[in-house]
């Protein structure tokens, strides 16, 4: 396999990750906003923080990234993930706003349906 093919394989593989967490975010959000909050929120939110403590162990970039830096001296935000530049610019802050209004809106959701009033 070259490097260009090994370059793609890992966009390819990063972009799909990608999609998997952004849709356990907005999952989060939608149950959240539904009151429909279900063991598979608080599994959703587990794996979110645990993508979250990935990220601190590797400064802040996803292992992949730092992967796809071996087939690419690339400065663009997307080299590494078929994104819009500017949504892999901004996507951490982006989604963990997201992220973060999800999970204060579960756990007052959880408050209020747990408080026998």
């Amino acid at each position: 396999m070259n490097q260009k093919s090994k370059l793609l394989t890992i966009k390819l593989v990063h972009t799909l990750i990608w999609l998997f967490f952004v849709a356990v975010i907005f999952y989060i959000l939608y149950a959240g906003i539904s009151d429909n909050i279900s063991a598979y929120t608080w599994i959703g939110i587990g794996l979110i923080i645990m993508e979250g403590l990935v990220l601190l162990v590797f400064k802040m970039f996803c292992p992949l990234t730092l992967l796809a830096r071996n087939y690419s001296d690339s400065k663009k935000e997307n080299f590494d993930i078929f994104l819009p530049n500017w949504l892999a610019k901004h996507n951490k802050l982006i989604f963990t706003t997201i992220f973060a209004g999800g999970v204060v809106i579960v756990i007052i959701r959880t408050i209020l349906n747990n408080n026998p009033s």
